[in-house]
C-alpha cells in the first residue's frame, strides 16, 4: 500500500492511491517504471483523404451530421469533414447525452483513433474526441499506460509526470561505463519513454532496440547479475563440512552394477565430488534430459557423504517418485550395509515415529521421501547433503526449509527440465550447473505420432496391437473427474471406454486421489508386468522407470505444457524394443497449442524444447515456484538482448571487486528488498 507520505508528495487522493494499489505501484519509483503500453500521436492533424487504414492518428473537421440509428443496435454516428474531399464516419456503440452535445452538427472537432474501412465507408470507432476551438497540439507523443477502471488516462499521467519531477534519476553507473556501452544516461531513458517527442515515431518507442528501452533492460539485467553473484559469494563464504569420502562404498556400488556409467555421468560425479569436499557448501544444479540416468549420480554423491559420516536427505515433488527414488535407493545401498528410511506423508504414524527415531539418533544415514523430510518434527543427527529431485516443483520457501535441517548443508538439486543457456545465465546464475548431456547407451529412439481425436478407435487398436507383441502401454488423461469447462476426457471414463474396446487386456487407473498405499499397488502391478495398460493422470510425468513399457498415449496433448509433454513421452524408450508417443488432440486448435504440438513433434532433444518452450512462456511461467525467489524481469527478453545480458554477465564481477558503492546504489534503486531468498 502505498504510504502516507508518498500520497502527499505525489498529491494523490485516497481513491486514486487504493487504484495504483490494484496496479501495484506503491512508491514513486514504481511509478515511474510504469511504462506505456503504446502511445498516440495528437502532435499534428492528419487530413481525412491521407489518413492511413489501421494506424492510429488525429484529424479534425467540422461536423456534418449525427444521427442515432438503432440498426443492428442502438449507436451514435457522427459525420465530419475537413475540406480535403473526404468525409469520415465516428460511431460510437456505447455513448451518453454528453457525446452527442459534443458533436452536434456545426461543431469543429478532432478525433484520435485508427481508421477502419466500415458498412458506411472509412470510420473511427469510439475515437477520442476533443473540441478543436482554441485548443493547440501537444508537444510529444500521448503515453496510454496500463490501467484499472476508475483511473483514467489524464489522471495517471499527471501522476507519473509528478512522480517523475520528485523522483532523483541521477545515475548509478558511472559515465564512462554508459559511454563504453553505448547507453543513454537513464534520466533522459525514463522522461523520453513518458514524454517522446515528436521527432521519434511510434514504431521506434515500440522497438525493444530503441537506446531508451536497452538503458532500462540492461539496468534490471545488471541488477539481478550483482543479486545472483552475491548470493553467490555469501554461500562461498558460508562454512560446511567437507564431504570428501575415501571411495570404499562408491567403488563397491560401480562393481555391482549392471551397467557401466557413461563419460557424462562419471564427469558430473566428479564435479559434485569435488564441490563436497569443498569446506564452503555446495549448490549445485544436475540437469539431464528424460532418461539420462540422474538417479545413479546421486546415489553415487550421497554414498560419498555417507562415506564422510553425514546423513543425506532425498526430497521429490511426489510419492510416486518419492517411492521410485526409494526402490531404486534400496536396491544399490541395501546391499552395502545402508540402511535407508522413507518418510511420506501417508505412512502411518509408527512407520513415521520409527524413521524419526533413526535420523535423529543418526542410526540411518540416508532418508528418502517427499514434503514430510522439512516438516517440524523431523530431525536429522548430522545432515550433510540435501538431493532435491525435479527442484522446480518446490518454493523457495520448501527448499530452504530443509536445508535449515543442517546447519550449513551440501545442496543437490536435479532437474529433467533441461534449463536453457539464457535462464541459466541470468535465473540460476547463483548455481553451478552440471549436466548430463548424452543418453545411456541401448535407449531407442521415440516416434512421436499427432493424431486427431476421431481416430480414437484406430488408436486403441495399436495398443492391443503392441499389448499382443508382449509390451505395455500408459494412457494419460489431464484430469480425475468431470469439468464442464474444460470438457476433457476423464481417467475413469477412459478406463472403462478401453476395458469395453479391448476386454482381453489387463487394464489399471492410477490418479493423483488415490490413496498412497493404492497407488503403489497398481504400479507394482504395471511394473511386474501383471497390467498390459495404465490409464494414469499425469502423476506418472516424472520418474516412472518401466523397461517394457513400449507406448505411450496422451489424451488432450493440446492442453498439456510442452515440459509436462516430454516428460510423459521419457516414460518409454527405456528398452530395447522401439516406443512410440502418441499425441491425440481435439480441435480446433489455438495458436498456442498448435506452437507447442509442433515443437514436441519436431524435437527430442530436452535442451531445444525448453528453448522453444522458453520463447513461448516466458521466463516467468517456465521458472514456476523458482520466481518466488528470484528478481524477475519487467522489461528485458532474454533470447531477443542476449547481447544485454552477457555484458551484464561480465560488468557485474568487476563492479563487486572494484566498486562496492555502485553495486549497492543499483541494487538498492532496482531490488528494493526482493533479493530475500537469493541463494537457496
Amino acid at each position: 500500500m502505498m504510504s502516507p507520505e508518498t500520497q502527499k508528495q505525489l498529491k494523490i487522493t485516497d481513491v486514486s492511491a487504493k487504484k495504483l494499489d490494484k496496479l501495484n505501484l506503491h512508491t514513486a519509483w514504481d511509478l515511474v517504471l510504469h511504462l506505456p503500453l503504446r502511445y498516440e500521436d495528437e502532435t499534428h492533424i492528419m487530413p481525412i483523404k491521407d489518413a492511413p487504414i489501421g494506424v492510429p492518428c488525429q484529424v479534425e473537421g467540422e461536423v456534418i451530421h449525427q444521427e442515432v440509428t438503432f440498426k443492428p443496435r442502438k449507436q451514435l454516428i457522427v459525420q465530419i469533414a475537413d475540406g480535403s474531399g473526404s468525409v469520415l464516419f465516428l460511431r460510437f456503440i456505447h455513448f451518453y447525452a454528453s457525446h452527442q452535445k459534443q458533436t452536434a452538427v456545426g461543431k469543429r472537432i478532432r478525433a484520435v483513433g485508427e481508421i477502419k474501412h466500415g458498412f458506411y465507408g472509412d470510420e473511427m470507432i469510439h475515437p477520442k474526441i476533443r473540441d478543436a476551438e482554441g485548443g493547440g497540439l501537444a508537444e510529444s507523443l500521448t503515453p496510454v499506460y496500463p490501467t484499472v477502471n476508475g483511473l483514467n488516462q489524464p489522471t495517471l499521467r499527471r501522476i507519473i509526470q509528478t512522480a517523475l519531477d520528485v523522483t532523483p534519476l541521477h545515475d548509478t553507473l558511472p559515465d564512462a561505463l554508459l559511454c563504453r556501452l553505448k547507453l543513454p544516461h537513464l534520466a533522459e531513458s525514463l522522461r523520453l519513454l513518458h514524454s517522446p517527442p515528436p521527432s521519434f515515431t511510434i514504431h521506434q518507442l515500440s522497438d525493444g532496440t530503441f537506446p531508451a528501452w536497452q538503458r532500462l533492460k540492461f539496468d534490471e539485467l545488471l541488477a539481478q547479475q550483482l543479486s545472483m553473484r552475491l548470493a553467490r559469494q555469501k554461500r562461498i563464504g558460508g562454512t560446511a563440512a567437507a564431504l570428501g569420502g575415501d571411495g570404499t562404498l562408491t567403488q563397491a556400488l560401480c562393481q555391482a552394477l549392471p551397467f557401466a556409467l557413461t563419460d557424462a555421468q562419471e564427469k558430473v560425479v566428479s564435479e559434485i565430488c569435488r564441490d563436497m569436499a569443498q569446506t564452503h557448501p555446495m549448490h549445485r544444479l544436475l540437469q539431464g534430459d528424460v532418461g539420462s540416468g540422474k538417479t545413479i549420480v546421486a546415489a553415487l554423491s550421497a554414498l560419498t557423504a555417507i562415506e564422510s559420516g553425514a546423513q543425506v536427505a532425498v526430497m521429490a515433488p511426489t510419492e510416486i517418485l518419492a517411492e521410485q527414488h526409494f526402490i531404486k535407493f534400496k536396491q544399490w545401498l541395501e546391499p552395502l550395509g545402508i540402511e535407508v528410511v522413507r518418510l511420506f506423508g501417508s505412512l502411518r504414524k509408527k512407520a513415521k515415529d520409527e524413521a524419526k527415531a533413526k535420523l535423529v539418533d543418526g542410526s540411518v544415514k540416508i532418508a528418502v521421501g517427499t514434503h514430510a523430510l522439512f516438516s517440524d518434527g523431523v530431525a536429522f543427527h548430522n545432515l550433510g547433503l540435501t538431493i532435491v529431485d525435479e527442484q522446480h516443483r518446490f518454493g523457495v520457501a520448501q527448499r530452504l526449509a530443509l536445508k535449515n535441517k543442517g546447519r550449513e548443508v551440501h545442496q543437490l538439486m536435479m532437474s529433467a527440465t533441461p534449463i536453457p543457456r539464457t535462464l541459466a545465465m541470468s535465473f540460476f546464475a547463483d548455481l553451478d550447473v552440471s549436466v548430463i548431456d548424452k543418453l545411456p547407451p541401448g535407449r531407442t529412439p521415440i516416434k512421436t505420432r499427432l493424431v486427431n481425436n476421431v481416430r480414437r478407435a484406430e488408436v486403441e487398436g495399436f495398443v492391443l496391437g503392441a499389448c499382443r507383441k508382449g509390451r505395455q502401454a500408459y494412457w494419460v488423461c489431464p484430469l480425475i473427474e468431470e469439468s464442464e469447462t474444460l470438457q476433457l476426457q476423464t481417467a475413469a471414463e477412459t478406463l472403462a471406454r478401453l476395458q469395453t474396446a479391448l476386454p482381453e487386456l489387463n487394464i489399471g487407473l492410477v490418479h493423483g486421489r488415490m490413496k498412497a498405499a493404492e497407488k503403489a499397488e497398481v504400479m507394482a502391478r504395471f511394473s511386474s508386468g501383471g497390467l498390459n495398460v495404465l490409464v494414469a493422470t499425469t502423476v506418472i510425468e516424472v520418474g516412472v522407470d518401466v523397461p517394457n513399457a513400449a507406448l505411450m498415449v496422451i489424451e488432450h496433448a493440446e492442453r498439456m505444457g510442452l515440459a509436462q509433454l516430454h516428460q510423459l513421452r521419457g516414460r518409454v524408450g527405456r528398452g530395447a524394443a522401439e516406443s512410440v508417443c502418441v499425441l491425440l488432440f481435439a480441435e480446433p486448435l489455438g495458436e498456442l497449442a498448435k506452437a507447442r504440438l509442433k515443437v514436441i513433434y519436431e524435437h527430442t532433444d530436452g535442451f531445444e524444447i525448453a528453448r522453444q518452450d522458453l520463447n513461448i512462456r516466458g521466463p516467468g511461467e517456465f521458472l514456476g515456484a523458482r520466481q518466488s525467489g528470484v528478481p524477475m524481469l519487467r522489461f528485458a527478453k532474454l533470447e531477443e538482448d542476449l547481447h544485454l545480458l552477457e555484458q551484464a554477465r561480465e560488468i557485474a564481477p568487476i563492479l563487486i571487486e572494484q566498486n562496492p558503492e555502485i553495486v549497492e546504489a543499483h541494487l538498492a534503486r532496482w531490488l528494493s528488498g526482493r533479493e530475500g531468498y537469493l541463494g537457496v
